[in-house]
């Protein structure tokens, strides 16, 4: 027996990065996998290379700033594969800055991905979590809220606030629900760098990201432990940095 096949799982920001080395680990240890993200072709390609290894997926366009439609992909998950047992939010962007470069579009941006992205997935995942009697939010955070660095003001801000409203909803949920994880991730190899706006930040990050980032299968790994817990363990944080970062 596959190790998470009584599994189902909705990933938000499945097309590339964590997201998607998320859904091939989950979707090689047996889970049933509903990939949703803005760019569909990229989803259709991973649900197929999904399927051809055995597994089980399903493609919803979503863009996480909509609530709808991540109500939408909510509503296709269940009516998919019956219910839904984990929420994996991966979506984020990351236009960084200094604060006195004033770029309040890009702050707003980071708010509507990466802060209310979050909060529409709670909205739309925990009345049916609260149907089941049991579900997990398991949602990628960032180690720029653990150490507050220049350029990651708005950034790490986002960060921590979805890191106080996990721990918020866990402590409103210890009648064994609800679960929630934060992971935290340091540099990782993904298309973070594509997001910031600043062209001299954007050259260190892609430095940072060329020298010493992780594989996303790294933190994919750490979503699949957290998982696989019995389910009266609830791995509330998990930080995950190359070994060299500062």
């Amino acid at each position: 027996m596959a190790v998470l096949d009584d599994k189902v799982v909705a990933i938000l920001g499945a097309s590339s990065g964590i997201g998607a080395a998320t859904a091939r680990r989950l979707g090689r240890a047996g889970a049933a996998i509903v990939l949703g993200a803005r760019r569909t072709d990229r989803l259709v390609a991973l649900a197929e290379e999904i399927r051809a290894a055995g597994g089980r997926a399903a493609t919803v366009a979503v863009d996480v700033t909509d609530p709808d439609a991540v109500r939408r992909s909510v509503q296709t998950t269940v009516a998919e594969f019956g219910r839904l047992d984990v929420l994996v939010n991966s979506a984020g962007i990351g236009p960084i800055s200094p604060m006195a470069a004033r770029r309040a579009a890009d702050w707003d941006a980071m708010i509507d991905v990466n802060l209310r992205g979050v909060l529409h997935g709670i909205d739309a995942a925990l009345p049916v979590f609260e149907h089941q009697g049991r579900g997990h939010f398991v949602t990628i955070v960032s180690t720029a809220g653990l150490k507050i660095t220049p350029t990651m003001a708005v950034y790490g801000g986002t960060k921590n606030a979805v890191r106080t409203i996990l721990e918020g909803l866990r402590q409103e949920s210890t009648d064994g629900t609800i679960k929630t994880t934060a992971i935290s991730p340091g540099y990782v190899r993904t298309e973070f760098g594509n997001s910031v706006t600043d062209p001299t930040i954007r050259a260190q990050v892609s430095q940072g990201m060329a020298d010493f980032a992780l594989d996303p299968d790294s933190v994919a790994r750490a979503v699949e432990y957290v998982i696989d817990q019995p389910w009266d363990v609830e791995i509330g944080e998990l930080t995950i940095r190359p070994t060299v970062q500062g």
